[in-house]
């Protein structure tokens, strides 16, 4: 059975898209390249003569010349754009975070259900090798179960360099600061690694002045099966190191270290005999291959191939609605001095 090219349409035209629109090439997925849209009508242009999309003139032309609408604008965009696009019957690929919390969030996630359309969100370490084979490794039953994980996350304030996400420094646009715009991901991967989260107790900080943007945030985490964890996330101005992360697991009888690339490793481990291992690059991809239960290597791939074949695709908005309560309830934990809050089912 042939499927007909999807048109792919493209809110916004930054990093994040430039990320989205080359991984879609990457994944030889069959796309139509349709339009891009972004009030920075020469930000546009650039990105339309490096992809082979075209500028338009309003969200909806975009909106009525895609079959699937990739929404990578600024937080406070998203819900509106989404509510827009699916309205129109159109497939929605949404970056994170969702929104400024959890309950417009799971309201996005509601709206894009009852339309009936595929959804995606953009928390693509789900699809890491690295994390994949650290879950595997942790839950493994000669491990012994996870009692603690360590999880470090830093990268310089992304108004500057590469990034040059100036938004990033608006509340107005932004929402708040590192744990949401940046440590969704790793709330999310937490969640993935170990399990669900019953309660938080944190402290957050600013150190660069930009009006509730944190560029630290520090919590205590209990999992739900007793385990106990930190996440230490920080935004500096150290351009040296763009983003960086460093996890640790510790089991009974095994530790498993994730460190240097998100998506392929080194993953490393040691258990109490004192068998240690350690895969990266195309030997970690080969090794998760038999643990992927269908899903590809690219999330941008799956996404398309799920809007051809009219499925679900992961990880979806609720997806991202577990990580927002989590992530809801370590700003409330911090605002209030630290006091333990519980993360709601």
């Amino acid at each position: 059975m042939t499927t007909a090219p999807v048109r792919i349409g493209f809110l916004g035209a930054g990093l994040i898209a430039t990320y989205h629109s080359q991984m879609l090439t990457a994944s030889g997925a069959e796309v139509a390249r349709a339009g891009v849209f972004d009030p920075d009508r020469e930000r546009a242009k650039s990105f339309a003569a490096a992809s082979g999309h075209h500028p338009v003139n309003s969200e909806q032309e975009l909106i009525d010349g895609s079959d699937a609408v990739y929404i990578c604008t600024w937080t406070s965009e998203h819900a509106r754009q989404l509510q827009a696009a699916v309205a129109a019957g159109r497939h929605v690929f949404c970056e994170k975070p969702l929104a400024f919390d959890a309950v417009q969030a799971a309201a996005m996630a509601a709206t894009a259900d009852a339309a009936g359309v595929t959804h995606q969100v953009g928390l693509v370490l789900r699809h890491s090798p690295a994390y994949l084979w650290a879950r595997h490794l942790a839950h493994d039953p000669a491990a012994g179960g996870v009692m603690s994980v360590v999880f470090r996350d830093d990268q310089f304030i992304p108004v500057q360099g590469q990034y040059a996400s100036t938004w990033r420094a608006a509340r107005d646009k932004a929402g708040a600061g590192t744990l949401l715009e940046h440590s969704i991901h790793d709330v999310d991967m937490l969640r993935f690694l170990v399990g669900e989260v019953s309660t938080v107790s944190a402290y957050t900080a600013n150190f660069h002045g930009h009006d509730g943007i944190e560029d630290v945030a520090t919590a205590v985490l209990r999992f739900a099966d007793g385990a106990v964890g930190t996440l230490n996330s920080v935004w500096h101005d150290n351009l040296a190191r763009p983003s960086l992360r460093r996890v640790e697991v510790f089991c009974a009888r095994r530790q498993v270290v994730i460190e240097g690339h998100d998506w392929f490793g080194p993953v490393s481990w040691i258990d109490s005999d004192g068998t240690e291992g350690s895969l990266s690059g195309g030997e970690l991809v080969e090794a998760v291959a038999p643990l992927r239960d269908g899903a590809g290597i690219n999330p941008d791939g799956d996404f398309v191939r799920a809007v051809q074949q009219r499925q679900p695709a992961a990880p979806d908005l609720h997806t991202a609605v577990a990580a927002h309560r989590v992530v809801d309830a370590i700003y409330a934990s911090a605002a209030a001095g630290g006091a333990a809050v519980t993360v709601p089912s």
